[in-house]
């Protein structure tokens, strides 16, 4: 009796012995597993949102934006102005450049996607200059048309969002808050009383321009 006792509790260790190490191998395969998906966590996730969709139509548009951006010397800028139009259009409709008011001074005059290419990259190849190459000055110069870069010169300064901010301000109280013509495109610019243009314009392009130079790359 008591061998066999002694057996049971020898087969009972033994038993044991085989549970505790087939869980002590699956935590370890789990904990590699885990390390592997985690390793730097916050750097791949953070990237992976900060990076907006793209609408595919505006690579149809890719030759044409070239073609005019090396027509003025800005043909490095082609990522920028392609990104420009997914902030501006997503690529979609027949002014997807929204170029009319930089061309007639009002929305709707252009109504040729080729035509409200030409037109825009030709009014961003100006303020680019303007800009002396201060790229996300011209950026939302763009939006905020050629005056913020007499504004931010003025102040002796360079591109800033805050500098974007007190623009956007200024020229909504000129307008008169309560009878403007302007509307608040983001809810963070009305509580700033910022309903000028976008006043973060240049932060969405360049998202977007970071998504279009992925792409490329694959």
């Amino acid at each position: 009796m008591k061998r066999k006792k002694w057996r049971q509790l020898v087969n009972l260790i033994k038993y044991l012995m085989i549970i505790g190490l087939v869980f002590g191998l699956s935590l370890m395969i789990l904990s590699l597993i885990v390390y592997q998906i985690t390793d730097n966590p916050e750097q791949e996730f953070e990237r992976a949102d900060s990076v907006p969709a793209l609408n595919q139509q505006i690579w149809e548009y890719k030759p044409l934006v070239e073609k005019y951006a090396k027509q003025h010397g800005i043909e490095e800028q082609t990522d920028t102005i392609l990104a420009m139009m997914m902030q501006e259009s997503g690529g979609r409709g027949n002014d997807p450049m929204q170029s009319s008011e930089s061309l007639c001074g009002k929305i709707g005059c252009i109504d040729d996607p080729e035509h409200s290419i030409e037109q825009g990259v030709s009014f961003f190849a100006w303020i680019y200059d303007q800009a002396d190459g201060d790229l996300e000055l011209a950026v939302q110069a763009y939006n905020f048309g050629p005056g913020f870069i007499k504004y931010v010169r003025e102040m002796e300064e360079n591109y800033s969002e805050e500098a974007a901010i007190a623009f956007s301000q200024n020229m909504y109280e000129e307008a008169g808050r309560d009878s403007s013509i302007y509307s608040c495109r983001r809810e963070e610019a009305e509580e700033l009383d910022a309903c000028y243009g976008d006043i973060y314009y240049v932060s969405s392009v360049m998202s977007y321009k970071e998504a279009i130079e992925m792409e490329s790359e694959n």
